[in-house]
């Protein structure tokens, strides 16, 4: 990372001119090189997350548009990448945020390497890669992104429910029960973790439409139930409008 390089040279230059040209202590020396390490690498990340957050915004504007421009979007996001090799992390958000995109407009190709790619601590775009593992016949690949996943964000109930949802679709009922029960210890109590534990337990399906919009970007069920899905939403957007005037 070009932070952390440049950084490091400037304190390392200040520390041995400071020791062996102004011949003070070791100890002045390291200190004095350590701060302006710590700074400098402060004010450059800072820098950098300032440009990078700018780009962001851009393109979520395009992609919140009516109607949206998609590609204009990803592209905007694209721009970002060269900022990927000054900064930790900043190449996997925006591969994440890129495969998020295509993955929920239902271009799983496309959105297959970003999401390969994209930053662990996203929850919602590892969940994606780990969904696309599974319908790709790569059960270890899937069960290690989960893992992963839930690792990074453990009080995340609707994770461990798409994590044993993809268990349990490929016919291991019992690590979803154990994957439930996992997620029951992180989130005691969890109503929607309870009802699924005692669904699997007893055969029967997994009910993950109580999480709405959040279940159905992850397309796991069939157009025609996104679709009904929409609509009901759409019908309850409007009687709450009726309402609203009558009042």
């Amino acid at each position: 990372m070009y932070t952390l390089s440049i950084s490091g040279a400037a304190g390392l230059i200040v520390l041995l001119l400071l020791k062996f040209a102004a011949n003070l202590p070791l100890w002045v020396a390291f200190l004095v090189g350590l701060l302006l390490f710590m700074g400098c690498f402060y004010f450059i990340s800072r820098h950098i997350m300032k440009k990078v957050t700018a780009i962001m915004e851009a393109a979520a504007k395009d992609l919140q548009a009516n109607p949206p421009r998609i590609e204009k979007g990803i592209k905007t996001l694209q721009s970002a990448m060269k900022y990927g090799p000054w900064q930790f992390y900043v190449a996997g958000q925006i591969n994440a945020q890129i495969g998020m995109i295509y993955y929920m407009k239902r271009d799983f190709a496309n959105a297959f390497p970003y999401l390969e790619k994209s930053f662990f601590k996203n929850w919602i775009a590892m969940a994606m890669l780990g969904i696309s593992y599974m319908k790709r016949q790569k059960k270890e690949k899937m069960k290690e992104t989960f893992e992963k996943a839930a690792q990074a964000s453990p009080k995340e109930g609707l994770l461990w429910n798409l994590y044993a949802y993809c268990l349990a679709e490929g016919g291991d009922t019992e690590q979803a029960q154990a994957v439930l029960n996992r997620g029951l210890k992180k989130l005691p109590g969890d109503e929607k973790l309870l009802a699924n534990l005692e669904a699997v337990a007893n055969g029967k399906k997994m009910k993950m439409r109580v999480y709405g919009d959040l279940w159905f970007q992850f397309h796991l069920e069939s157009v025609g139930a996104l679709q009904k899905h929409q609509m009901e939403a759409m019908g309850g957007m409007r009687r709450r409008m009726v309402r609203s005037k009558v009042r």
